[in-house]
């Protein structure tokens, strides 16, 4: 593929009438709306596969006369003009957020990472993905939010696996001159380049905009010419590098973001940290408010009113932390200025009871934002329990830290079978539907049975697809893997386990009794099967054995045909699967899963839940939706005790409620099952919404700051 030198050299090649694909493109609306994503898959169907799902790059390759073709061809050109005309109507469509009396005008969203589409991979999980779903959902809502992330240049990773299972990783550099972006610019039509002090260097950084519907988000990019060497790399990799690598992506995320803002004629009401690694935006706030002489205590205040910050982190180890001696060469003289002594900067981020000589960024999170907020409300809960040393004299129950759960964006993650069911009955837009989906209880159990049919056949032409793809790669012997287009059964109850791999998500539980496992996966009145798929961080050693173990598991002869691990987990593959599998597994350590959005996913797509009460499912299960594995959580029980327990109970309820209910057919169909299925989108669905979520956000956490920064401000 020939790297574009400017994103307009790909409308410049486009023939007369073809113009509206460029915009199309570049507008990531395609993610969640099927008919624009069809108009721009038919310009070059497999040259879009071969660019990641990427319509950008599929534009920057696809061979004249094909463009010429579908130049001259009046049905393309009609139906590109239909798709251009309901990009135009997501734009213009009417906002919920327009209702609200004395609503703010911007709010700044601020994160590491954006889990926007596989096309653009700035994301490793759960954290990305929700932001990608947040500024989804205020698209859809009309809500103001201002993205601020880091634009990575080798993205996270693209993970590879052995024959054996091992997890190698690759790093591709990516174009942004053939990503979905484009240069943010200012009044003049120049390219914006923001600027901030580093010891002994300054960091320079160009802007990109992305459009998503009709919000936008910032990335900052350091791999530009003024830089040096160091600082070009800055932004390399996401969560790559030393202690000293991420503290420099923290502080461009955090004070060159509001910088970024600034540049852009942008002044947000309300400031949104999602986590803590954006938790210096405080600091660059302060400083502006003290050099325009306000005392830096009232400074504080008047930041700390406007601000917003979830935490997502209900361990301890999953918190960024920074020695005294880093902080001290970074902000102390020649550093980055704040408008604040070093000794107060350093006491924003103190741990209470914890190592004196670190800094803490959750701490520095939470001291600096008025709003605090768990995204679930057992997580909330684990929140108060986990932070309550940072609030001395308050019960533990009074920690003012509340939770907004997490939701997903429907019409980013349902498939094409469930997409079609909602539309017949909730109308277009359904994921921003607060009310009527009662009206799905009219679904027959025979749609509901071809739709979860059509699904699951889906997904195994894909899976055999992709392994065919892996082993073509690996160098497989073709004899070999002669196999593989016969694996998996399109008719066999499914189950999907796919996540990031902590240790305490357990991806081996199942493998505490292995000879039961594989009776069960390879019974012949009732199969079984199972597909598996996730990423260890390139640094995590257990991370990495545990997927080798369960790669090992999966690649016996035994077995191999009934449970698939499938590599380079990503937003394409998640979909896939939350969308294919009958059952979506989760068996995370309890209380540390902190909600677990890819079991909702599923839940919108027809998919039962079997789980863990943890996260979300914790207070959203109903024996309508799915099941609950029973948690061994008796104080001082040996960890590998509870988790053999645990692992019983998992196979106890797919050996003797979940096979026989799958199976359990009369007239051909399984109507105990699909009644649940019926239940789950009835009852469950709107929980689930991203939508919802951003409602809970606005007025219950945006709303207030606003309002209380406007009186603290008059205060001033």
């Amino acid at each position: 593929m020939t790297p574009l030198s400017d994103h307009s050299t790909i409308a410049q090649r486009l023939p007369d009438g073809l113009g509206p694909l460029a915009r199309l493109a570049r507008n990531l609306a395609w993610t969640c709306d099927e008919q624009i994503a069809a108009v721009l898959g038919e310009v070059d169907p497999e040259g879009l596969i071969a660019a990641s799902g990427n319509p950008v790059a599929m534009l920057a390759a696809v061979p004249r006369d094909r463009l010429d073709a579908l130049a001259g061809d009046a049905g393309f050109r009609e139906r590109l003009a239909r798709a251009e005309a309901r990009l135009e109507g997501r734009l213009d469509a009417p906002s919920w957020y327009a209702t609200l009396p004395e609503a703010p005008a911007a709010i700044a969203y601020f994160s590491p990472e954006f889990g926007l589409s596989e096309a653009l991979p700035q994301y490793s999980g759960g954290l990305g993905i929700l932001a990608g779903d947040h500024l989804k959902a205020a698209s859809d809502l009309g809500v103001p939010i201002v993205g601020i992330g880091l634009f990575y240049r080798n993205g996270y990773f693209r993970q590879v696996l052995t024959a054996g299972g091992a997890q190698q990783e690759q790093f591709v550099e990516l174009d942004p001159a053939l990503l979905p972006m484009t240069p943010a610019r200012g009044a003049d039509g120049a390219p914006l380049v923001i600027s901030l002090p580093l010891p002994g260097a300054t960091l320079h950084a160009a802007l990109w905009r992305v459009e998503v519907g009709r919000v936008q988000l910032l990335l900052l990019d350091t791999d530009v010419a003024a830089n040096g060497p160091a600082e070009r790399a800055v932004t390399d990799r996401l969560y790559g590098g030393d202690s000293e690598h991420r503290l420099r992506q923290e502080i461009l995320l955090g004070v060159g973001g509001v910088k970024a803002l600034a540049a852009c004629g942008i002044e947000p009401a309300v400031f949104h940290m999602n986590e803590g690694h954006a938790g210096f935006l405080a600091l660059e706030r302060v400083r502006r408010l003290v050099e325009d002489g306000v005392e830096p205590e009232h400074a504080l205040q008047l930041v700390r009113a406007r601000t917003v910050f979830t935490t997502h982190t209900p361990v301890p180890a999953g918190i960024d932390r920074f020695s005294h001696e880093l902080m001290a060469r970074y902000f102390g003289q020649g550093g980055v200025p704040t408008g604040l002594p070093l000794e107060r900067l350093l006491a924003l981020g103190a741990e209470v009871d914890g190592d004196p000589a670190v800094f803490n960024m959750a701490a520095l999170g939470i001291r600096t934002a008025a709003r605090v907020n768990g995204v679930s409300r057992l997580h909330g809960a684990v929140a108060r329990a986990m932070f309550a040393p940072l609030f001395p004299g308050v019960a533990e129950d009074d920690v003012p830290i509340t939770h907004v759960t997490n939701g997903v964006h429907a019409e980013t993650w349902v498939g094409p079978e469930f997409s079609a069911l909602y539309r017949a009955r909730l109308g277009d837009g359904y994921g921003t539907r607060s009310e009527g989906w009662e009206h799905l209880a009219s679904i027959s159990d025979e749609e509901l049975f071809e739709a979860r049919a059509d699904a699951r056949l889906r997904l195994v032409d894909e899976v055999r697809r992709r392994l065919e793809r892996q082993a073509s790669e690996r160098g497989d012997d073709q004899a070999e893997s002669a196999w593989l287009t016969g694996l998996l059964d399109p008719q066999a109850l499914t189950l999907g386990f796919a996540r990031r791999v902590p240790t305490y998500k357990r991806l081996t539980l199942l493998l505490h009794e292995r000879e039961r496992l594989t009776r069960i996966l390879t019974s012949a009145e009732r199969p079984v099967q199972l597909l598996v798929a996730g990423k260890a961080h390139p640094r995590d050693s257990e991370g990495k054995r545990l997927i080798e173990e369960f790669g090992a598991f999966a690649a016996g002869h035994d077995v191999r045909h009934r449970v698939i691990m499938l590599a380079d987990y990503d937003m394409a593959l998640a979909n896939m699967l939350v969308s294919g599998v009958d059952v979506w597994l989760n068996t995370p350590l309890r209380p540390l899963e902190a909600c677990g959005t890819s079991g909702m996913k599923a839940a919108l797509n027809g998919v039962l839940n079997l789980s863990i009460l943890d996260g979300w499912w914790d207070e959203c299960y109903g024996p309508a939706f799915g099941w609950a594995i029973p948690s061994a959580e008796e104080p001082g029980l040996d960890p590998a005790i509870r988790d053999a327990r645990e692992a019983a109970s998992i196979l106890d309820l797919i050996e003797h409620e979940l096979a026989p209910r799958f199976y359990e057919r009369d007239g051909g169909l399984p109507h105990a099952w699909l009644a649940m299925i019926r239940r789950t989108l009835c009852e469950l669905a709107p929980q689930l919404l991203a939508t919802r979520m951003l409602r809970d956000y606005v007025q219950q956490l945006y709303l207030p700051a606003a309002a209380a920064a406007e009186a603290v401000a008059v205060g001033r």
